[in-house]
């Protein structure tokens, strides 16, 4: 079995969380989301790039307002900067934050890149295969250049799996079922495996569906997550705006602590080394502070929490 890093052996079995909440108040280098997430329990925050803060400065924020979190990209677009500032930047961070970072690369979307950014979109598996060579071999005259950091990538498809397996200290899945973690875990082996789950605790059956579809709104629209769907069961039925109610079961666990505790056991099972949960609150323009700690108590969340051994 390959050495984890420092950074993601601390994630081994633990419960995390994924948000881009921190984007919605004030930046700030004390208190604020990081903190508030770490005081609560869970072993990481997970966090996206896409219209707001640059990833790798947000990190340096989010690492300064904490102590033991981990702060993991998910993901830094590799659209977003050459490779030698994405390694080099990973260096420096986990090298000045006692190796609390984790650099999770992803290839983002159609819009994402050429909307936004204004680069042509293609070839991911290529771009992403001569990214990360790149970073292998990048320079850096810096005293950090031997800090060892840790790299995932972004990975729906067995292609990009199997490159995460080839090239990289792991993956970050995202939109997935237990299965697909299973397959997940068959396709990388012994690298790291972060899944990414969307959860509602408690609500209404009407509740659950109004949050479950707000949240799949964005994603029914990229290819890349409906082309992932297809291969787990879905057809264009389920890839309405806002997804069908099937999607939504499927893609966002509803219930109560007991319901929540054994999808992430069985995401455990399946092979996973760490969750990552995205807790969907009533608000979607607010921090959702009230529910991170409904499922930090439900959980009972301590940093060495435990799924099932496999």
């Amino acid at each position: 079995m390959p050495l984890l890093s420092a950074s993601l052996s601390r994630l081994k079995g633990t419960v995390g969380v994924w948000t881009g909440a921190n984007e919605l108040v004030a930046p700030t280098a004390h208190d604020g989301v990081a903190a508030e997430i770490e005081s609560l329990g869970y072993s990481a925050l997970w966090f996206p790039e896409s219209w707001g803060r640059e990833s790798l400065t947000s990190a340096a924020l989010l690492l300064s307002a904490t102590s033991t979190l981990a702060v993991a990209t998910g993901i830094t677009n590799i659209w977003g900067r050459d490779a030698v500032a994405s390694v080099n930047a990973a260096r420096t961070l986990n090298a000045t934050f006692n190796d609390r970072f984790v650099l999770g690369l992803g290839v983002s979307h159609q819009p994402l890149v050429e909307r936004l950014r204004g680069h042509d979109y293609h070839s991911p598996l290529t771009n992403m295969r001569d990214y990360l060579a790149a970073m292998d071999k990048a320079p850096m005259h810096a005293y950090e250049v031997e800090h060892p950091y840790a790299r995932v990538i972004a990975a729906l498809g067995p292609k990009m799996l199997e490159l995460g397996a080839q090239m990289t200290d792991g993956v970050h899945t995202y939109l997935v079922d237990v299965e697909h973690t299973s397959l997940s875990r068959s396709i990388i082996g012994e690298k790291f495996l972060n899944v990414e789950q969307a959860v509602v605790l408690g609500q209404s059956r009407d509740e659950f569906l109004v949050r479950a579809h707000q949240h799949l709104d964005f994603y029914t629209g990229l290819e890349n997550y409906r082309a992932n769907w297809r291969r787990m069961g879905f057809g264009p039925d389920d890839f309405v705006r806002g997804g069908s109610e099937r999607l939504c079961d499927a893609m966002v666990v509803h219930g109560d602590e007991f319901v929540l505790k054994q999808r992430i056991d069985d995401h455990f099972s399946a092979g996973a080394d760490h969750i990552c949960l995205q807790i969907l609150g009533s608000d979607p323009k607010a921090p959702p502070s009230e529910d991170w700690r409904l499922v930090a108590e439900a959980l009972e969340l301590t940093r060495n929490y435990k799924g099932p051994s496999r």
